[in-house]
């Protein structure tokens, strides 16, 4: 099977919330729950395989950063769907998201979306 992401952790301003809203759109379970390391607070959302873990440090403020210029920025996370793409995207819509830079190329369409945190979801899907 060779090398394969198995999570990604990203700071977010409250990991229950972004969680729920998460899990509704990607159908996706929480894994794990409670205290982490420093403080934290971390929500590990996702499948058998992997996970997204969403961590709280508590500080709640917000760095800016020039998405994509930054050096060490996170540009975006991608998931990739079996499921009728249309179909997420109009639970994005639902949990209150903008879809956006809706592209048709190889391997299939996409579209992306910001979550309440700012961070950028790729939604891929094979379909055309």
């Amino acid at each position: 099977m060779g090398i394969r992401l198995e999570h990604a952790n990203v700071t977010v301003s409250d990991p229950k919330a972004s969680a729920a809203v998460l899990a509704g759109i990607f159908r996706w379970r929480i894994r794990w729950e409670g205290p982490g390391a420093g403080g934290s607070y971390g929500v590990h959302l996702g499948t058998e395989d992997a996970y997204v873990a969403l961590t709280d440090y508590g500080s709640g403020e917000r760095v800016e950063g020039k998405r994509y210029h930054s050096v060490g920025m996170l540009n975006h996370l991608a998931v990739f769907t079996d499921e009728d793409i249309d179909a997420v995207e109009d639970r994005v819509k639902a949990a209150g998201f903008e879809p956006m830079k809706h592209g048709d190329y190889a391997p299939g369409r996409r579209f992306y979306f910001l979550d309440g945190d700012g961070i950028e979801w790729e939604v891929a899907s094979h379909q055309r």
